[in-house]
């Protein structure tokens, strides 16, 4: 069965995943695993995401490939937006970096105290 099979059979239900085998060795590995974000996406959610990615995000050539128009494809962009988590890429420090970074002597104390406050 191939992904877009499992996605149409179950129509948009929420489903886990309890069985993994690695192809190569035969390995399984049983639990309950959910899927990743972009494969719990629609069929066509996930078509409209992988045209984005190989047009390297060109609402131009999106509008071209779909022909529909800017707001059209905005629309979309951002209700797929709103069904995925994202990654901050910038945490804040956690208060044991900031104490680190303070003995090794590479912050004031004034400058501890404020990256403490920001990530409160």
């Amino acid at each position: 069965m191939d992904w877009q099979e499992l996605t149409d059979l179950t129509r948009g239900q929420p489903f886990v995943i309890e069985r993994v085998r690695l192809a190569g060795s035969g390995v399984a590995v049983e639990g309950q695993f959910e899927p990743p974000q972009l494969a719990q996406l629609s069929v066509d959610d996930q078509v409209f995401v992988a045209a984005f990615v190989r047009s390297h995000g060109s609402i131009k050539e999106m509008e071209r490939i779909f022909g529909v128009s800017y707001p059209t494809i905005k629309s979309r962009l951002n209700r797929i937006a709103e069904q995925l988590d994202f990654v901050d890429t910038d945490p804040a420090p956690t208060g044991a970096d900031v104490v680190d970074r303070l003995r090794r002597g590479e912050l004031s104390v004034q400058e501890a105290l404020a990256e403490l406050e920001k990530s409160r």
